[in-house]
């Protein structure tokens, strides 16, 4: 299991390297999701499956849709150019190395983690609201700052100014 979850940290940080250094607010997103989904396999690790499967739907589904969603309303212009450069196989190759070392090690770790018996029941939602903000409060409150950060990151490369020249002013 060690290796399992070295593996998972280590591509939560790369990606989460490329989230911060990344210029392009769309492709940071798309590493944030990837980062999310490595967060989920350290929680499966930790014998906490229900809040991978909440960090998968709830985090990497719904609310980094929704951050996509609001860079699309910031009408952050790309030019064409750049776009066409996206398509090219390079520019996928880091991303797609990190997804399938995520998956393979989400493949092995479900393999090779002895599987647990389940006492059939029925939770509570309080129940539910006690563990999530006791037990796992730590890893809420980090998920929480990290996507206020990405709002206010979004919100400042939207916001920035254009540069509006002249044409009497322009330098020749």
């Amino acid at each position: 299991m060690n290796g399992f979850f070295y593996i998972a940290a280590g591509v939560a940080i790369i990606s989460t390297i490329f989230v911060i250094t990344g210029k392009n607010a769309i492709h940071a997103l798309l590493y944030l999701i990837v980062s999310f989904l490595s967060i989920s396999v350290i929680f499966y690790l930790l014998d906490a499956p229900f809040i991978a499967a909440l960090e998968v739907i709830i985090y990497a589904g719904a609310i980094l849709v929704l951050f996509i969603f609001v860079t699309m309303m910031l009408n952050i212009v790309i030019e064409k150019k750049k776009e066409k450069k996206w398509l090219k196989p390079r520019m996928w190759v880091i991303p797609v190395i990190l997804a399938v070392t995520l998956f393979v090690d989400l493949v092995f770790a479900v393999k090779s983690v002895p599987s647990h018996t389940i006492e059939k029941g029925i939770v509570l939602p309080k129940e539910l609201g006690i563990a999530i903000f006791t037990r796992y409060l730590p890893a809420v409150e980090i998920t929480a700052i990290l996507l206020l950060i990405g709002v206010i990151g979004a919100y400042h490369l939207g916001s920035q100014k254009k540069k509006v020249f002249h044409r009497f002013l322009e330098k020749k």
